[in-house]
C-alpha cells in the first residue's frame, strides 16, 4: 500500500487483478458492476481503519468480556451521483448501518464549472464520519463542489473513495481540500484533453449503467 497523508493507492494483489479486469474493454457491464462491488470494499476496508472504538460487555460461551464495537454516531456514506452508486452498493454491504445520502452534480458546458441539481443527506454529519464515493477523481472539480456542499451541510470529519485518479484531480483535491483523505485503487498517467483518465478505464457510469 502507497500512503502519505492525502492519498492512500490500495495496491493489494486482489484489487489490482480485479481493477485490471475491468480497465479491459471487453468486460461486460455485468461483470464490471460486480467487480466494481468487490473492490469497493477492499477500499472501505482502507478507508475506515480510523473509525472510533469503545468496548461494551458481551458474555461469551466462555465467560463475560469487555469487546470492542464501534463507537458514536453511524457513518455516512455519500454518494456523488450518478457513478458513485456503483461504489455505494458494495460499502453498504460491508457497513449496512449506515446513512445515506446523495450529491447530483452537472458540469455547465459553457463555464464548465459543477452546478448542484440534487443534494440530500443525512442528519447530524457534523457527528459522524462522512466517506464521499465517485469511481474516478478526474480534473476534481465536481469532487471539490460535493466536498464544498458536504462541509456547508455541518461535515467535519470527510474521506474521499474512489476507484481512479488523476494527478491533476488528486492536486486539485489536496488544493480545495487538504483535509480530505484520499483512498484509490490506482493512480493513473494523466488525463487527456477530454479530461479523461488515461489509461483508465472510459466513462466509469457508461461501464457500469450499459449506456455507452
Amino acid at each position: 500500500m502507497t500512503e502519505t497523508p492525502h492519498l492512500t493507492v490500495v495496491d493489494h494483489p486482489l484489487v489490482q487483478h480485479k481493477l485490471t479486469l475491468m480497465r479491459e474493454s471487453g468486460t461486460s457491464t455485468a461483470v464490471f458492476r460486480q467487480l466494481l462491488r468487490e473492490i469497493s470494499q477492499f477500499l472501505a476496508y482502507e478507508i475506515t481503519r480510523g473509525l472510533p472504538m469503545e468496548t461494551k460487555r458481551i458474555e461469551t460461551p466462555m465467560e463475560p468480556m469487555d469487546a470492542p464495537t464501534l463507537a458514536g454516531r453511524k457513518l455516512a456514506l455519500v454518494s456523488i451521483l450518478r457513478a458513485g452508486n456503483g461504489l455505494l452498493d458494495g460499502l453498504l454491504e460491508l457497513i449496512p448501518s449506515a446513512r445515506v445520502g446523495f450529491v447530483g452534480l452537472y458540469r455547465d458546458e459553457e463555464t464548465l464549472k459543477p452546478v448542484q441539481y440534487y443534494f440530500k443527506v443525512p442528519e447530524a454529519l457534523e457527528d459522524r464520519m462522512v466517506i464521499a464515493v465517485d469511481p474516478m477523481l478526474a480534473t476534481g472539480n465536481s469532487s471539490v463542489a460535493a466536498i464544498d456542499l458536504l462541509k456547508k451541510a455541518g461535515a467535519k470529519n470527510i474521506r474521499f473513495l474512489c476507484l481512479l485518479a488523476a494527478p491533476e484531480g488528486v492536486a486539485r483535491m489536496k488544493e480545495a481540500h487538504p483535509d480530505v483523505p484520499i483512498v484509490t485503487a490506482a493512480l493513473d498517467s494523466h488525463l487527456n484533453e477530454n479530461g479523461y483518465i488515461v489509461p483508465g478505464l472510459g466513462d466509469a457510469g457508461d461501464r457500469m449503467f450499459g449506456t455507452k
